[in-house]
């Protein structure tokens, strides 16, 4: 189960790799990519496991899109929600505080959270969150991967590794 694990592991991130060097892609000198710049076509493959979250006024989130590869991560669809009705407590400062430097810092943020919080301890998700602006400076939308690292032991439980 170990190397299951490992290979899950490595799949996950070279997914996010991929998706980052994509975002990287986009840029142009000066300027970040903007939601027009991005081609689904793209990263096909990794579409499940992408999202789109508006950035709105007070550095407030809701999730504009979300691929159905997510479902399983989060209990069901969160397409259209605020950060705030997805998670709740510790959760929901974590991925504020994170978003929230995507935003101030203008540049990529990656890390690991473990799915306890969804009842799946021995899983992480492995993210990572880049900084679109329709003006090529001020963030207004964050493009979004979620890869699942580890390997459920209850098949009922809808989650699968990467």
């Amino acid at each position: 189960e170990v190397g299951m694990q490992v290979s899950a592991s490595a799949t996950a991130m070279r997914s996010l790799e991929e998706m980052l060097a994509y975002w990287g892609s986009c840029r142009r000198p000066g300027r970040l990519p903007g939601r027009a710049d991005i081609d689904p076509g793209g990263f096909k493959r990794l579409l499940p496991s992408v999202c789109l979250i508006d950035v709105r006024p007070g550095l407030d989130y809701r999730l504009r899109l979300a691929g159905t590869g997510l479902y399983s991560v989060y209990g069901g669809e969160i397409t259209g929600k605020r950060l705030c009705d997805v998670y709740s407590g510790p959760a929901a400062e974590y991925w504020k505080t994170e978003l929230d430097k995507v935003v101030t810092e203008r540049r990529p943020q990656v890390g690991t959270q473990s799915l306890a919080w969804r009842g799946v301890s021995h899983a992480s998700l492995l993210w990572l969150r880049m900084p679109l602006s329709s003006n090529g400076r001020d963030v207004d939308m964050i493009l979004g991967y979620d890869g699942v690292v580890g390997i459920a032991s209850d098949p009922m439980s809808g989650i699968r590794a990467a």
